[in-house]
């Protein structure tokens, strides 16, 4: 399957420069999620724009196929991704700040999609466990009875992305989806959730 990585944001409430790039323990934070998607044996493309330019070239030097979108806003841009790449079938769409994913729940999202049998997969954190809900994740919504936040990790079918499309809610439990680096304070809880992981404190 297809992994398109959306990384066109400015980031400018970090004000850290471009936002894919930020450094999370000395890597930029892109490099997580791509590493989490090409783990699980998806094809990924990085959806730059004119605000990323150092991202799109970070893409080049370390052989990542990438595509320049216009700029518009996140949408827009991943529409225009996703046709110019004439994608037809059902492709991951994720958001490029969430370091803390990682093969295994890459599969297990893949997995609950197809055993779905719907076009699209939507995945949702508990708000409860959600880092960022502060300055980051806003918006909440009750996911059969439990009150979730997109984590900005999707499935879509490439054929239908103008369309609304039946969908999977999948609520994972999962401290991976519940840092979304939006502010210095999540790019710190990004680190230190990072180094426990690698069993580096």
């Amino acid at each position: 399957m297809r992994a398109l990585i959306m990384a066109g944001g400015a980031g400018s409430r970090l004000n850290l420069g471009e936002k894919p790039l930020i450094l999370i323990n000395n890597h930029p934070m892109i490099r997580y999620v791509v590493d989490a998607f090409t783990g699980a044996g998806c094809e990924v493309v990085v959806a730059t724009s004119p605000r990323t330019p150092m991202t799109r070239n970070w893409c080049r030097v370390n052989g990542i196929d990438s595509y320049d979108a216009v700029g518009a806003d996140y949408i827009p841009d991943m529409v225009e991704t996703v046709q110019a790449l004439a994608e037809t079938k059902p492709l991951f769409v994720s958001v490029s700040d969430i370091p803390c994913i990682d093969a295994e729940i890459i599969t297990t999202i893949r997995d609950a999609h197809i055993e779905s049998g719907k076009d699209a997969c939507s995945t949702w954190v508990p708000s409860k466990i959600v880092r960022s809900c502060r300055g980051g994740i806003t918006y909440r919504a009750k996911i059969r009875e439990i009150e979730a936040c997109p984590t900005g990790l999707n499935i879509l079918k490439g054929d239908r992305i103008t369309e609304p499309q039946d969908e999977l809610q999948l609520v994972l439990a999962d401290p991976r989806l519940a840092i979304n680096v939006n502010t210095r304070e999540d790019r710190t809880a990004a680190e230190t959730f990072l180094k426990k992981q690698f069993r580096l404190l």
